[in-house]
This record gives C-alpha cells, sequence and structure tokens, in this order.
C-alpha cells in the first residue's frame, strides 16, 4: 500500500538524524536566495492551516487503506468507524476529526478510500488552492516539507486514471524488449524497435 505519509516521516527523521553530516552540507550546498515574503501573512497562515487539514486527511485516508488491505490478506473482519472511536478515546490521537471518520464507514461500511466519501472529498476539494499555494511557496523558499509535499502527490496521482507510470512499460520494452501495452486496443502487448537496429523480438518470445 502506498502509505506515504508514514514513510516520508520516518525518513525525515532519519535525515533529522545525520545532523553533523547536515552542518557539512549547509556550508557547502546552495538553495535559493532568502525571500522576504510578501503576500498577505494571515492569508498565508489559513494556507497552511488547510494544507494541514488536507495532508491530515491524507494521512488518514492511506492508514486506512492499510488496514483494509491488511484484513483482506488475513483474513479479518475490522470494524473501521469502531477502530477510529477507539483511538480518539485511548490514543495519543484524541483527535474530534476521528468522528467524522465513523460517520464515513457508517455511510459506506464498504468505502474503499475516505476521499471517496462525500465528506471528505468536499473538505479536501475546499482546502486545495491553499494546500497548493502553501506548497509552492514553500518549495521556491527551499523549505523541505516532505508529508505535505508527499500528500499532495499522492492526491494528485489518485485522481488521476492514467499516471507518468505508464512510460515505465516503454521504457522496459527499450532496453528488454519486454512489450507494451496499447491504450487502444487493451490486452494487445507489442514490442517497437525503438532504435532501429535492436530487431523486432520480443522477451516474451523467448522460452528459456
Amino acid at each position: 500500500m502506498p502509505v506515504t505519509l508514514i514513510g516520508e516521516a520516518v525518513f525525515a527523521r532519519c535525515l533529522s538524524s545525520l545532523k553533523d553530516e547536515r552542518i557539512q552540507a549547509s556550508k557547502k550546498l546552495k538553495g535559493p536566495q532568502k525571500i522576504q515574503f510578501k503576500g498577505d501573512k494571515k492569508s498565508f497562515l489559513e494556507d497552511i492551516r488547510k494544507a494541514l487539514y488536507a495532508s491530515k486527511i491524507i494521512s488518514y485516508a492511506q492508514g486506512f487503506m492499510l488496514l483494509r488491505q491488511a484484513a483482506t490478506e488475513f483474513g479479518w473482519t475490522l470494524n473501521y468507524g469502531g477502530i477510529a472511536l477507539m483511538w480518539r478515546g485511548g490514543c495519543i490521537i484524541r483527535s474530534v476529526f476521528l468522528g467524522k471518520i465513523k460517520d464515513a464507514f457508517d455511510r459506506n461500511p464498504e468505502l474503499q478510500n475516505l476521499l471517496l466519501d462525500d465528506f471528505f472529498k468536499s473538505a479536501v476539494e475546499n482546502c486545495q488552492e491553499s494546500w497548493r499555494r502553501a506548497v509552492s511557496t514553500g518549495v521556491q523558499a527551499g523549505i523541505p516539507m516532505p508529508c505535505f509535499t508527499t500528500a499532495l502527490s499522492f492526491y494528485d496521482g489518485y485522481r488521476h486514471e492514467m499516471l507518468p507510470a505508464n512510460l515505465i512499460q516503454a521504457q522496459r520494452d527499450y532496453f528488454g524488449a519486454h512489450t507494451y501495452e496499447l491504450l487502444a486496443k487493451p490486452g494487445k502487448f507489442i514490442h517497437t524497435n525503438w532504435t532501429g537496429h535492436g530487431g523486432s523480438v520480443s522477451s516474451s518470445s523467448y522460452n528459456a
């Protein structure tokens, strides 16, 4: 499961632990020049709040994706709404937000992803412009924001029917003749002689 926020949170702690290396790197590696923020600070703080809220939704969405996948693999029967309330009652999380998750699973016990629930879908859409402004401003300023950026990337990836990863099939066909599937003809795989001198035999033709 692509639980990217958990991964980035762990990696950020790993990077933080490299204090001595970062001290040396800070003296040699350059980033953007320090810029003076010229926008409306109150408005931008609201952008950051919405970016945090949207990223929080993505974090929970990924967490429940992981739980659902684990339930499938191990044959568990999980009460996802009950799990949300259990966290609120006896965990460091204890967020009122968890009640919204309970409501989402009450509305649809078979909900595949929190982002597909009307409440969370609307909440993310309401935060989206602010989220993108906060991330782009931080990137331009050279500020590391691993969880904000990976949350936004996940959202953009999840909402697209087609992803740039489709190009990987063409790359594999280029260097290993592994063939690729035609969009116009689902189920049909072909090999292209990309360089003009690589031959027309695909790797699937071999029977070692």
